[in-house]
């Protein structure tokens, strides 16, 4: 298949001129092609530059904001909320970012709740910049109903990300981000983009039988990693992201989108700990012996989550990034 490289400025140029030229305000537009060039960066292709397509075709249905201003509420002291307005979470969550890490640092634990948002971008987005602020970061979100429990053959839950952060001194940060399901629903789609099979496990088709079949899977249900193990994760994450916060479960959302095909809508869920504030003088102590941990990993041939994200960072910091040049050319027909 024939490739196209560009630039991270030119990855970057591309997605904001597609996102403006749709209909996104300026402080949208960059947010999101911030975001989907840094998933390309990262080598995390279902979050990169292909999400433009759903992006847009999201706001062509009329199921997101192109321009909605958040709404930051100071709810408790470690507490934090923002309503989106019915855009995406990005200019939501990078607005109320400073009050969280604030409290987190006054309270040593506080979190965040974004309502009324749509959900497209990769998890570990959300993180990094808690582990970058010295703090222990944890992130959930519901989506659509695609996901059947363990033991059932019809969609309730959605691919239900979950993320978690450790900082470390000097050190790139211990982050890793996963689909409650056994695959992101975006894995499924970029292989039915490429006429390949799925593998074995990720899913059934619509008679609940096992399929290799990424469309059968798509109108079928998904599966969950770990059979009920998962499947109980999932459920945890329609929760904490949903009631608790008074938020859509992935039922509830997939009923309001109503058969429109837009990204996922609802909350999501922000936790950060400080680990200055639970051991004081004793912080550095503890936090040495979490580096223990990770070098006993890493002496066994264990990868450390993340790791290949970061090598691909510096990479592609000079090499740009490589896409089909099919996807490149149905971005630019966006134009």
């Amino acid at each position: 298949m024939e490739n196209v490289t560009l630039a991270l400025s030119e990855a970057y140029a591309l997605s904001r001129e597609v996102l403006c030229k749709n209909g996104f305000s300026a402080e949208h537009a960059d947010a999101i092609a911030r975001n989907v060039t840094a998933g390309e960066r990262d080598g995390c292709a279902s979050h990169g530059l292909w999400r433009l397509l759903g992006i847009v075709d999201t706001l062509r249905k009329g199921k997101v904001s192109a321009d909605a201003r958040p709404v930051i509420t100071d709810q408790a002291p470690a507490i934090v909320k923002a309503d989106a307005g019915g855009a995406f979470s990005l200019v939501a969550y990078e607005q109320a970012l400073p009050l969280l890490i604030c409290k987190a640092k006054t309270c040593g634990i506080a979190a965040l709740a974004i309502n009324r948002c749509v959900h497209f971008s990769a998890l570990f987005a959300d993180i990094e910049p808690l582990t970058d602020a010295g703090l222990v970061g944890y992130a959930c979100t519901p989506s659509h109903a695609w996901v059947a429990p363990a033991g059932g053959t019809r969609p309730l839950f959605g691919t239900n990300p979950i993320a978690f952060g450790w900082p470390r001194k000097d050190k790139p940060p211990y982050i890793f981000d996963m689909a409650t399901s056994a695959a992101a629903r975006g894995e499924i789609q970029l292989h039915l983009r490429a006429g390949k099979p799925i593998p074995e496990g990720w899913g059934i088709d619509s008679e609940g039988q096992p399929s290799t079949d990424p469309q059968a899977v798509l109108d079928g249900a998904m599966l969950t990693f770990g059979g009920h193990k998962g499947s109980a994760f999932a459920a945890m994450v329609e929760l904490l992201a949903g009631p608790l916060i008074g938020d859509m479960t992935s039922a509830e959302s997939l009923a309001w989108d109503d058969g429109a095909g837009g990204l996922p809508y609802g909350g999501e869920l922000i936790l950060a700990l400080d680990p200055e504030r639970f051991l004081g003088a004793e912080a550095h102590v503890h936090l040495d012996r979490a580096e223990t941990l990770f070098a006993s990993m890493q002496a066994q041939g264990a990868r450390l989550p993340g790791e290949r994200r970061f090598i691909s960072r510096q990479t592609c910091q000079d090499a740009g990034v490589t896409i089909p040049r099919s996807l490149y050319e149905e971005i630019s027909a966006l134009l």
